[in-house]
């Protein structure tokens, strides 16, 4: 693969899998607050969000990282108070017991009004109008969480650029269009040292694992695994990447201040797409240069299906992911590209139609399903089998068969989303 376009494949790497603290959804709005707050020049008195109805799903029932709360106020008013843009996506790290406080405060004296743009130009769309002492600002992210698109003061534009308002909001126009070849030899033949940075995906998503597993986060799935999950799953591999995947989902939605290493904007999608092969190269003993391939591999296959897919759809995306996972697997167990490709088309086959119905401790459910999935895939097909054309949705190519599964997710299941919403808002 020629240099220029490994570089840019790392460019694209480097801007997706970054890393976060808390849900990336409600992060993301408090980034937006908090660039609103920086740009009026004080504390606002009042603060108004017209929220795309994904970001609302995402943001409803997921803990806030360092306040034992949940949802979008408390995540709102942190961004006010202690928001630091400069941050982006760990915007609110620098969370203090006293400040959660404050927060609390901020929103008994209703100083924050949530309401839903049924007109967002993307699924992901935030628009923040701060005020105080007679001056307003706005400030617009829409497209990805971190791209802000409009920032004005009293009605003065300081900056603005177009919205990616197709749905595929997910990559810029200088990323390489991706498919599953270029993925794996990429993956596979580029210099160790150019890759080697994937490495801190392992790290941090780890690290989080860890820290959930030594504390009650979420639903405890990680832990349950751990202590009473040997009678039913044995001391196996699937069992430990299950168990591993699911703390540090557990921390993550339970509102542990921990960061994580995301994949396309999701803290969930990074470290599913991580700690099973962290799990399974732990296992076998495999060696930190298998290890680094095999998880760019599964970040990358991740990152490739996520550009036809959009940031925010109805499709869960521990469904990407996992399918990511697998292919790691796969590298792992000595596979070559014939049989990443039976793995992919094995996961959509499967795992296709698994609904997103927001952020919340369940996704850790969801990711130890994704993450079974993965192992029984990969196995499948260093065994031979694969699901095959004659079966639903699988084509023989398999860029034609992510591309079936991403339009089912970006296009079928809209009226899904909306039903999802509906649900979850009216219940």
């Amino acid at each position: 693969m020629e240099k220029l376009l490994r570089e840019k494949i790392i460019e694209l790497i480097k801007r997706e899998v970054v890393p976060a603290v808390g849900c990336t959804e409600p992060v993301a709005v408090a980034l937006c607050v908090a660039k609103a707050k920086e740009t009026l020049g004080v504390l606002p008195d009042k603060i108004e969000l017209f929220l795309s109805g994904n970001i609302i799903k995402n943001a409803m029932g997921v803990g806030i990282p360092g306040t034992g709360m949940i949802g979008l106020p408390i995540a709102i008013a942190l961004g006010a108070l202690v928001g630091n843009s400069e941050y982006e996506l760990e915007v609110l790290k620098d969370v203090t017991p006293d400040v959660v406080e404050q927060g609390r405060r901020f929103i008994s004296e209703n100083r924050i009004s949530i309401s839903l743009d049924e007109n967002a130009p993307s699924n992901l769309h935030i628009d923040v109008r701060a005020y105080a002492a007679g001056h307003v600002a706005r400030v617009v992210i829409s497209g990805s969480h971190t791209n802000f698109i409009l920032i004005e003061k009293d009605g003065e534009v300081l900056y603005e650029m177009s919205a990616q308002g197709s749905g595929v909001e997910d990559v810029s126009e200088k990323a390489p269009e991706l498919n599953m070849r270029m993925v794996y030899e990429f993956a596979t033949t580029a210099p160790i040292e150019e890759i080697s940075f994937i490495i801190e995906a392992k790290n941090l998503n780890l690290a989080a694992a860890n820290y959930a597993l030594k504390g009650k986060y979420g639903h405890c799935l990680g832990s349950t695994v751990i202590h009473f999950g040997e009678k039913f799953f044995g001391d196996t591999p699937v069992a430990h990447a299950i168990a591993l995947t699911s703390a540090a989902c557990d921390a993550r939605m339970g509102g542990a201040l921990v960061p994580v290493m995301s994949n396309s904007g999701s803290g969930n999608q990074g470290i599913t797409a991580t700690m099973p092969v962290v799990s399974y190269a732990d296992d076998i003993n495999a060696s930190e240069e298998a290890t680094i391939r095999a998880l760019m591999l599964s970040h990358l296959t991740s990152i490739y299906i996520k550009q036809s897919l959009g940031r925010l759809s109805a499709l869960c995306g521990c469904v990407v992911a996992s399918t990511g996972a697998a292919s790691g697997l796969v590298s792992l167990m000595g596979g070559g590209y014939d049989q990443v490709c039976d793995a992919v088309k094995n996961m959509v086959a499967n795992l296709t139609g698994m609904i997103c119905d927001g952020a919340k401790p369940s996704c850790s459910m969801k990711i130890s399903s994704g993450v079974s999935t993965a192992m029984m895939s990969a196995m499948l097909a260093m065994q031979g089998f694969s699901v095959t054309s004659a079966e639903g949705i699988i084509s023989d190519d398999v860029d034609e068969t992510i591309s079936n599964l991403t339009s089912i997710g970006r296009d079928s299941m809209q009226a899904t989303d909306k039903l999802v919403l509906q649900i979850m808002t009216c219940k």
